[in-house]
């Protein structure tokens, strides 16, 4: 634990593109103090799972990946273990022994991106896991129905999943990467993935109604221009920060964009990502608006969205600074989004040259979150990052901000203080985890308790742990 490091906010407004943007620079006392946590457990789930590193990271805890998940008082974990074999297991919350099988199918490729997503249909009590992909078929396998909806009268054997398809029941996605299940409202189960590739490719759409899987579609484009350091790029792909369902059935997207021509960077060196962004969908991801309530895109038809579509970008970054891609968000009580955005501020450096380095020397976390009046607001999290990886947001039941940086340290800040009074409330001694880790969304909803997935640092291809660490917000 650390002394709280509180702060007052010092606002700066600007209009960017319609869109109202407040930068808050945290220098003086707190406004209220910040939120704790209380470490409940911490349990293992593979003394011994798979471990390598790739594009900085490991297939096990990327932090896009959904491998822990709660539902009806019983929450699943998902990871490869040292054979390459998917595991799945499951225990009874809050503190009962996990129960761990192994499905036959094992890691294609040494690649972190092919990591395991786990979904779960509500209306028909199925388990559903799609796994090892990048810019390929997705490996899918679903449960019975009702192994999650009555979980205390079913036995925990691989029996109970389905064969291994190369699809979702025979409607065929294609070569896609970062598969993502969402519950939708009306008991829908939602898969988010990315077809084509990073620089040019689309975010698309599945969904499954409690019987039947159908393909809803692209709903971003690759297309348009976008010109930065004198060079002109004509392709990219939207990274999102998340899918998230909010009051009202609101679904919310934050994300950035990533140019397929290298020559927009200031540096070979440095990533293409560029500026936030924000859209929303109030029909379930069937059209979508911007944060002024434009339409801006219709899913699967001519108009989608686009780097061309107005009013897009809430916070404005070119791509100099080493923004990661794929960081985190969560929506709040009245409904609106917060996002993690990460990167190299401007005082270090104007040119990244080397974004992993420089992230790892200079990285620095940023809450983004829009106010009832629309207005985005960011504060630097006066955190060093010491990584390249993303950071996790959750929000507790008054709305107070909990994010957990790399290596498993958790940041929190107070709602009452506009989240100006970020506080190190858990400094990850004796967790020993790699980098990034994923955490279960629905525990926090449902028990306000932050369970955290997070595997052990190793060297080489040597296995190491894989462990679930809890902690009671506020």
């Amino acid at each position: 634990m650390s002394a709280p490091s509180s702060r007052r906010a010092a606002l700066a407004a600007s209009l960017v593109l319609g869109v109202t943007v407040a930068v808050v620079v945290p220098p003086g006392p707190a406004v209220a103090a910040a939120p704790g946590v209380t470490r409940l457990g911490d349990t293992q789930l593979d003394p011994t799972a798979l471990y390598f590193v790739s594009y900085d990271g490991l297939v096990n805890n990327n932090s896009y990946g959904d491998g822990i998940v709660s539902h009806a008082g019983y929450q699943y974990a998902a990871w490869y273990t040292s054979t390459r074999n998917a595991v799945l297991a499951r225990r009874q919350l809050p503190s009962g022994a996990w129960q761990a099988l192994q499905l036959p199918h094992r890691l294609s490729t040494d690649d972190s991106h092919n990591s395991i997503a786990l979904g779960i249909s509500p209306g028909d009590g199925r388990l559903h896991v799609a796994m090892d992909t990048h810019d390929s078929e997705v490996y899918y396998v679903k449960s019975e129905a009702g192994l999650v909806s009555s979980p205390g009268s079913r036995s925990w054997l691989a029996s109970r999943f389905g064969a291994e398809q190369r699809s979702l029941d025979g409607v065929g996605l294609g070569a896609m990467t970062y598969p993502q299940f969402r519950v939708a409202p009306g008991n829908r189960l939602q898969l988010s993935y990315r077809t084509g590739r990073s620089g040019n490719g689309a975010n698309e759409l599945a969904e499954y109604d409690g019987s039947t899987w159908r393909r809803l579609g692209r709903w971003s484009s690759a297309t348009g221009p976008y010109v930065a350091n004198g060079a002109t790029s004509t392709t990219r792909n939207m990274y999102l920060h998340g899918l998230t369902y909010g009051p009202g059935g609101r679904l919310h997207a934050a994300f950035t964009w990533r140019e397929g021509n290298s020559a927009v960077t200031c540096n070979s060196g440095g990533l293409t990502n560029h500026d936030t962004g924000y859209v929303h969908s109030d029909d379930q991801g069937r059209t979508w608006r911007n944060n002024a309530g434009t339409v801006v895109g219709t899913t699967n038809s001519g108009s989608l969205v686009s780097i061309s579509s107005p009013g897009l970008v809430v916070d404005p970054l070119p791509p100099n600074y080493g923004l990661i891609n794929q960081e985190s968000q969560d929506v709040d009580s009245t409904g609106n989004p917060h996002v993690i955005i990460s990167y190299v501020p401007g005082r270090f450096t104007s040119c990244v040259t080397s974004y992993a380095s420089a992230r790892r020397a200079n990285g620095r976390a940023f809450h983004l979150f829009r106010n009832p009046s629309g207005v985005w607001r960011k504060v630097e999290i006066p955190v060093p990052l010491n990584a390249t990886g993303r950071s996790q947001v959750v929000l507790d039941a008054a709305d107070n901000a909990y994010v957990v940086l790399p290596y498993g340290r958790i940041v929190t800040a107070s709602r009452a203080s506009g989240y100006t009074d970020w506080t190190v409330r858990f400094d990850g001694a004796g967790l020993n985890a790699f980098g990034e880790v994923i955490v279960d969304r629905a525990r926090v909803e449902s028990d306000g308790v932050l369970s955290i997935l997070y595997q052990r640092a190793s060297s080489g291809s040597t296995p190491s742990p894989i462990r679930v660490v809890d902690f009671r917000l506020g």
